[in-house]
């Protein structure tokens, strides 16, 4: 099995990668998040890799972070979730603030990722609640309590303008770490010079 590459990223496509290691290339199925993390063709990347047999198939799927990893095959353990299925929603909401509805039982939140209905973001709640990573391996990345209802507000704001879901997740989660205070009009000019950096 497949559990880790190193190599030069050649062709990027929306959630499809091409990393050429050593005169191979692979073709890895990503979530957004790690898509616009791993840069520009021609640079070097190093991912995490969760590969899957059946059949008629072998598909390899990358992630950046070790989280995203954990995430990912936990969510496929879920009933009804397969591989696509869970990449769409790691694609859908940022892995921090998955942890977060998991964890809070935020129903509303994961039944507004696109291709997750109600009754499946229940059983995610049900069944992913006890076996989330280990609270070190993201405690850093969640939003603090008071930060969550200014962090909704942006990612509306940043919506209504048209930014892509987990972009804007991710650049307002970084604009919160290093946030001193939490008004909302410094934080939005700040997120969207970051978008546009």
């Amino acid at each position: 099995m497949i559990a880790h590459l190193t190599g030069t990223l050649l062709d990027k496509q929306v959630q499809r990668l091409v990393v050429d290691v050593h005169g191979v290339g692979y073709e890895v199925l990503v979530p957004l998040s790690t898509f616009y993390a791993v840069g520009d063709p021609g640079r070097e990347v190093a991912l995490r890799i969760h590969t899957v047999v059946r059949e008629d198939a072998i598909q390899l799927f990358g992630f950046s972070s070790a989280l995203e990893l954990a995430l990912f095959e936990r969510l496929i353990g879920v009933t009804r979730v397969g591989p696509k299925l869970a990449l769409a929603v790691l694609s859908g909401i940022e892995p921090p603030e998955l942890v977060r509805a998991i964890r809070q039982g935020d129903v509303a939140r994961l039944a507004r990722i696109p291709g997750v209905g109600r009754k499946s973001a229940e059983r995610l709640v049900v069944e992913m609640k006890d076996r989330l990573p280990a609270p070190a391996a993201d405690a850093a990345e969640v939003p603090e309590p008071e930060q969550a209802g200014v962090r909704d507000d942006l990612l509306s704001a940043l919506a209504n303008l048209g930014y892509q879901p987990a972009a804007a997740e991710k650049a307002v989660d970084q604009e919160l770490k290093g946030a001193g205070d939490s008004d909302f009009e410094p934080l939005l000019r700040a997120v969207l010079r970051r978008l546009a950096g």
